[in-house]
């Protein structure tokens, strides 16, 4: 892999689009530690050192940030409207048969969706800024700290704040369409791969502090390596379908004759199920701490649900990764849809008639498949913090398992960009 990346720098076009790929990440980091006007940068940095913990959904942002939501930067909210913006697009195309038709439509119908997806990014971000600025204005952000991070109670300043987060989004999500034009890979993918990158090494050098820290490190490295090992080998996998296709008279040419196969990854959702269930399980804890703290439905939800290693959240979380998986996987794989695109075009699978009887297998596939998919996702999840838990160690990765998965499949899908582009402009054939 370095050697692939040493031709890489060596090849002028492909230096270049890694530079400014590379320049375009700075950039993004750089402006998670620009503070938003009207805030006290001196007062939050000793109230983000006094935080002991945070509900798991300001956990969630504050890890796609990149850290910049807990310091009120410019970036604060990182690219998570966006993520957001573009999983609720995806699901519309159920409900809506507008959004379906654009999806078929090609092209055209790609460029309308994702002008669609960044009208609500910038709607989706001036609805997190305003909560996000009220809470630091009331003091909800940062339970404990008893400092003003925000000077200047006036409704200008206010607006002031949510108009340049939004704006930071919107730049944000600028930049990784840069990357994605320009540069190498998928912007927003490398984006949040850079966000969880800058804050790994922090929070595992804060493992070893304290009793027994050096165990702890080394054990926890240990997992570490063992999950990367086995997201790297179930990402990699998958089931190949073989496919027919049978020879066509079209004017005087012969087409078909040729037998290919439909990929099928075992993790076919990626992490969307993990996010979505991990975001829904922190609502409760969000609501109650703007409720009696002693009122009885706080007091079990912080009881229940507050924490990661209590044994409800934890059958929830994997119920609910199960339940995501299957419903995103049901949504991007629509075995009618290839059914019927094969038979269009005179394929077929060995042993199995073309139409409703191949939709069919293909629904049976799918569902095996989701099954194994849907419990790894939910291993992958849980280990790194069922780790710690046994461990007896209070700090957490970031977002456990999922901030691994994300790391690992972006990286992959990095080297994979670089190594297609490498055989484009340095192709040596099977002789050397």
């Amino acid at each position: 892999m370095l050697s692939a990346f040493g031709r890489a720098f060596r090849t002028p076009d492909l230096r270049r689009k890694l530079l400014f790929t590379i320049a375009i990440m700075a950039l993004f980091r750089v402006g998670s530690f620009v503070p938003t006007p009207g805030v006290d940068y001196g007062n939050v940095q000793q109230c983000v050192a006094s935080l002991e913990d945070s509900t798991s959904l300001l956990g969630l942002v504050n890890t796609f940030s990149g850290g910049a939501l807990l310091q009120l930067s410019v970036f604060a909210l990182g690219i998570m409207p966006y993520i957001t913006a573009s999983i609720i697009t995806q699901l519309l195309r159920v409900v809506i048969p507008r959004f379906e038709a654009l999806h078929k439509e090609g092209q055209s119908g790609q460029a309308k969706l994702t002008q669609y997806t960044r009208y609500l990014t910038i709607a989706l971000a001036i609805l997190q800024s305003t909560t996000i600025v009220t809470t630091a204005r009331t003091g909800l952000l940062f339970p404990g700290c008893n400092l003003d991070v925000v000077v200047d109670d006036r409704f200008v300043t206010a607006a002031l704040m949510v108009i340049t987060m939004t704006a930071g989004t919107g730049l944000v999500m600028w930049l990784g369409e840069l990357i994605t034009e320009k540069g190498i890979g998928n912007g927003m993918s490398l984006l949040i791969f850079t966000s969880i990158v800058a804050s790994f090494p922090t929070a595992l050098w804060s493992i070893a502090g304290g009793a027994n820290g050096a165990l702890n490190f080394i054990i926890m490295i240990a997992v570490i390596v063992l999950v990367i090992g086995m997201v790297v080998f179930v990402e990699q996998s998958q089931r190949r379908i073989p496919v027919q296709y049978a020879k066509r008279m079209v004017g005087r040419r012969m087409y078909g004759g040729t037998s290919t196969y439909i990929p099928i990854k075992i993790n076919m959702a990626g992490v969307i199920p993990v996010i979505f269930a991990a975001s829904i399980l922190a609502i409760p804890a969000l609501i109650a701490q703007f409720g009696d703290q002693t009122a009885d439905w706080v007091v079990w939800v912080s009881n229940n649900l507050a924490q990661q290693d209590q044994p409800l959240y934890v059958a929830l979380y994997i119920a609910m990764i199960i339940f995501f998986a299957f419903f995103y996987t049901s949504i991007t794989f629509n075995p009618d849809e290839v059914a019927d695109n094969m038979k269009k075009y005179g394929g077929f699978i060995p042993g199995i008639r073309a139409g409703r009887p191949t939709a069919e297998y293909l629904d049976y596939v799918i569902t095996r498949i989701t099954s194994a998919g849907s419990l790894y996702l939910a291993i992958v999840a849980l280990i790194p913090t069922l780790v710690l838990v046994f461990l007896g160690v209070t700090t957490n990765i970031p977002f456990g398992g999922t901030s691994i998965l994300i790391i690992v499949g972006v990286g992959l899908e990095f080297v994979k960009q670089v190594n297609s582009q490498l055989q484009q402009r340095h192709y040596e054939g099977f002789l050397r």
